[in-house]
């Protein structure tokens, strides 16, 4: 497979053999919902879909051990640890450079980002992160096809985001769980960035 040192079926036999199978097939889902919209957005499809598969490989590893990488390998925010949920995207992308020899800037920022996001992320961060939460495999079909809608919109890549952070955060609200301060640092300028481009 391009872009890694392992081919296709060695890695969906990995993923198969250390994910459960609602993730496994979220991760097939993932990677073909980034390669379809890098071509809708001009990005490389290739590429798309490798950080896709890839996305979520550490995804069931416990939290220890996630700890434990981190702790020895790895420069993360405080902030990040915040949400031991969250705590595998850092680690998926050291995994996929370490385990799958993925050497791709690009690719790898994707994967690190996919969860919590950044501020001024690239099209194709944003590519990623949003096929993470859209992919018609095991993502709900209405939300799905509402970011789809918006999506076709002008500017639609950050309106598609903002809307994936307001239901992120209107949900934590809800479970009465903490709010990462990176995460309202990204709204805001989601709300900044598509309230300027619609006033042009």
């Amino acid at each position: 497979m391009d872009y890694t040192k392992i081919n296709e079926e060695n890695i969906l036999k990995w993923l198969k053999e250390n994910l459960t199978e609602e993730r496994y097939i979220h991760c097939l889902g993932t990677a073909e919902c980034a390669k379809n919209l890098a071509k809708q957005f001009n990005e490389n499809e290739q590429k798309a879909f490798v950080a896709g598969l890839l996305h979520d490989c550490a995804k069931c590893f416990d939290t220890e051990k996630l700890l434990e990488i981190i702790n020895n390998n790895l420069d993360v925010d405080e902030n990040e640890l915040m949400n031991y949920k969250t705590l595998h995207a850092p680690v998926s992308a050291y995994c996929a450079k370490k385990d799958f020899g993925v050497y791709d800037n690009e690719i790898l920022s994707a994967i690190r980002w996919h969860t919590l996001g950044k501020k001024n992320m690239t099209t194709f961060e944003k590519i990623v992160f949003l096929a993470d939460k859209i992919e018609p495999n095991t993502r709900d079909k209405e939300y799905r096809e509402k970011i789809c809608e918006i999506l076709k919109e002008n500017n639609g890549l950050n309106k598609a985001l903002l809307k994936c952070y307001k239901e992120t955060i209107k949900s934590l609200v809800k479970r009465e769980l903490k709010i990462c301060p990176m995460t309202i640092d990204i709204y805001n300028n989601l709300i900044d960035i598509t309230n300027s481009k619609e006033c042009k």
